[in-house]
């Protein structure tokens, strides 16, 4: 259900050129830095790389991930209007099934980066809302825009979701989700992903 390009959609943050102009903008960099450096730590270590590290390797990719995403936000915007139909009891559950879903997801996929180049283009701040804008250069010289949304919460940045080529990803979720539940139901849609959850961690 996820776009193939978003391979790479933490480790793409790595050679980015962040101005200094304003505070905020600062802090957002510093939050996004600190969990790019650790991922890239992570891949790029020859010891994490052996099979016999594999689970500590996954749970470090994961816990990084985990620290500048906010998988409630995005769980709750992939749902959309659906949202408010489910009881608190839901919302707690899909929200933790939305996150294991985007965690197996790209701690796999990240672990096959292979040292893209990134051409910053411009970012923007509009009050709590943050975004970076760049586009990824492979070894192929293929190149695809890559822009990252950032929402301030109690202080410090988390993405909200990533837009690949003019595409955003809770968008292209939402899209899938709606039809499922219009179609089968949210119990129908809740066990897919759980099915997913479970295919992708014995991968």
């Amino acid at each position: 259900m996820v776009c193939r390009k978003g391979i790479i959609m933490l480790l793409t943050l790595v050679s980015f050129c962040f101005a200094d102009s304003a505070m905020a903008q600062t802090s957002a960099t510093e939050e996004v830095k600190k969990v790019v450096d650790e991922v890239v730590s992570i891949v790029s270590n020859p010891d994490m790389k052996k099979p016999e590290n594999k689970e500590k390797r996954q749970k470090g990719l994961k816990d990084a991930i985990s620290s500048i995403f906010d998988f409630t936000e995005m769980a709750r915007s992939s749902l959309g209007s659906h949202w408010v139909d489910l009881t608190p009891e839901q919302k707690d559950e899909f929200a933790k099934t939305f996150e294991t879903l985007l965690e197996n997801t790209y701690s796999k996929k990240i672990e096959s980066y292979n040292n893209e180049r990134i051409v910053y283009l411009n970012e923007t701040v509009d009050g709590d809302n943050y975004e970076i804008k760049s586009k990824v250069v492979t070894s192929k010289h293929d190149e695809f825009t890559l822009d990252y949304r950032l929402l301030n919460k109690g202080g410090k940045w988390m993405i909200h979701d990533v837009v690949i080529e003019g595409v955003s990803l809770i968008a292209n979720y939402r899209t899938q989700f709606d039809k499922v539940i219009l179609t089968e139901g949210y119990p129908a849609l809740n066990k897919k992903l759980n099915d997913k959850n479970k295919e992708t961690s014995t991968q």
